[in-house]
């Protein structure tokens, strides 16, 4: 990879992280997750066109459960990468299996691990988006410290659309970050005000 490709990769990853970041609140944990839906959004940089299909799930508290960005650059620099971003504290080096509706599954190797978050990545083939488009879920499954598996399924339900289809605006998908963050903060609340009204009814039953 040249210097100028993996600038640009870079910056095209980091689209997925900001994306990620948004709706994440980190500390909390959650069995439930959350999908945001399958999103496409498109930007110029430089000389060349990036887009990112990307799909968040998180827990019912905001937190960050998996991350998939589908990257595509064109122009100068011509890349494709698949990344998947999960919560830290993996081991290593195993880094996250994909399986496509109970397929074989495919590891992506880490490519860094970060204070909040593993980044998973592998070159974007035609095999995976066509698998993709005709599956109706996929699996990512890390491992965590305890060595404990992680799976996290996700719906392919409306990615081929997403692939296929015209980019959202960048300022239509922030709204709908704020909106998911703002709702995950709400459910959050919630929980920490059952807890503390728990934590209290057994003080005063002792």
């Amino acid at each position: 990879m040249t210097f100028r490709t993996a600038k640009v990769t870079r910056t095209a990853l980091a689209t997925v992280f900001v994306a990620a970041a948004t709706v994440s609140l980190s500390g909390m944990s959650s069995a439930q997750a959350q999908e945001q839906g399958w999103r496409k959004v498109c930007t110029k940089q430089e000389d060349n066109d990036v887009c990112v299909v990307q799909n968040i799930s998180t827990a019912s508290t905001g937190q960050l459960l998996t991350a998939v960005g589908l990257i595509t650059v064109e122009g100068k620099v011509n890349n494709r990468m698949l990344q998947v971003s999960v919560p830290s504290a993996r081991t290593i080096p195993p880094g996250v299996n994909m399986s496509v509706d109970g397929g074989q599954a495919q590891r992506i190797p880490y490519s860094v691990c970060m204070p909040d978050k593993c980044v998973a990545q592998v070159p974007l083939t035609d095999g995976i988006v066509d698998s993709f488009k005709r599956g109706g879920e996929v699996v990512f499954t890390s491992v965590n410290f305890q060595r404990a598996a992680n799976p996290i399924s996700i719906s392919l339900s409306g990615f081929t659309d997403a692939f296929d289809g015209e980019p959202i605006a960048q300022s239509e998908l922030q709204q709908s970050q704020e909106k998911l963050r703002e709702e995950m903060q709400r459910k959050a609340q919630e929980a920490r005000e059952k807890l503390e009204a728990a934590q209290q009814e057994a003080k005063e039953n002792n």
